[in-house]
């Protein structure tokens, strides 16, 4: 479970972002109308089932996906669309991926020493050999790894192994912003652990900032400071880690928690799993609108949803009175 923070300064910003893949005929909105700030320090986490459009946000913050409508700000600056060169590379420098799948994300015919060191040419840094070298071996260090594991291939590396190595891949460019894109989904369950507590060890060492993307709720628990729920492309829920799980208002949400298996096998056959039917919203009577339920506590209703989401904010804190 993530410790509460006092965040201050906003490091990434999203207003109104859209992104559409296709052309006329066959455009589809992957991102709709998508609103949310990340806090310097913060994990950011973004949870949904597959094809609700999480990396696509993630790839459109990195600049892979372009976006169709809305602003990316970081540090106050627009950063989608054109801007100049000097901006790019700074984005390409403070931002950095780490991805899903270990084994497909490294080049299989590149000695480990490339694959950590390609973000350092492409950026044409000058510095000497050694200087290269030495910092390879910081960045493994830095991830559990040992510095002579350099000269190996990436097929002689376990999952966890090859995760960490993505992961000094991108910590060698000395980011401020990690996109993590369901970093652990393709891992043994014994070695999730291990690579989460990595990533929160190496966030209070060099006061990263992480956009942790994942469909796994009870992943988020233990990592984020703040969760957003998105459905379909839209952010439907937005609430710090601990206040979303105490009080889930939207219905794909309470689904989504439903989900979560239980460690006890008799509670888990009593669990009464929710499946998310959204027909049953009546937006044919009021558009949803995106609204503060409560401090610092969002979700995307209309005036009907709203009342009754009160009611059943305030049915929620009377329990745990």
């Amino acid at each position: 479970m993530a410790e509460k923070k006092v965040f201050g300064e906003k490091l990434i910003e999203l207003k109104d972002v859209s992104v559409t893949f296709g052309g006329r005929k066959n455009k589809f909105t992957a991102v709709d109308k998508v609103n949310f700030d990340i806090y310097k320090g913060e994990t950011f986490g973004l949870v949904g089932e597959s094809g609700s459009g999480k990396t696509t946000i993630g790839r459109a913050i990195l600049r892979i996906h372009p976006t169709s409508n809305g602003s990316i700000l970081f540090h106050g600056q627009k950063i989608n669309g054109e801007i100049s060169k000097e901006l790019d590379r700074q984005v390409i420098d403070k931002i950095q991926m780490i991805f899903q799948d270990p084994m497909a994300s490294l080049n299989e015919r590149a000695k480990v020493d490339y694959i950590i060191s390609e973000g350092l040419y492409n950026k044409k840094v000058k510095m000497s050999e050694v200087e290269r070298k030495d910092k390879v071996a910081k960045a493994l260090s830095d991830v559990g790894l040992l510095p002579e594991f350099a000269n190996r291939f990436p097929h002689e590396f376990s999952g966890g192994q090859r995760q960490r190595i993505g992961i000094a891949r991108a910590l060698i460019m000395e980011p401020e912003f990690i996109v993590a894109d369901e970093p652990i989904s393709a891992l043994d369950v014994s070695i999730r652990a291990q690579v989460l507590n990595l990533l929160s060890e190496l966030q209070k060492k060099r006061g990263l900032t992480y956009l942790f993307v994942a469909h796994d709720l009870s992943v988020m628990r233990f990592i984020a400071d703040r969760i957003a729920v998105i459905h379909k492309g839209k952010i439907v829920e937005l609430a710090e880690t601990e206040k979303l799980f105490a009080n889930p208002l939207h219905p794909y949400t309470k689904a989504l928690l439903s989900a979560i298996p239980l460690p006890d096998p008799i509670a888990e056959k009593k669990k009464k799993l929710i499946v998310y039917d959204p027909t049953l919203h009546r937006y044919h009577e009021s558009p949803p609108k995106w609204v503060e339920i409560e401090p610092e506590h969002y979700i995307l209703a209309n005036d009907s949803e709203i009342e009754e989401y009160r009611k059943d904010l305030e049915h929620g804190q009377l329990e745990r009175i």
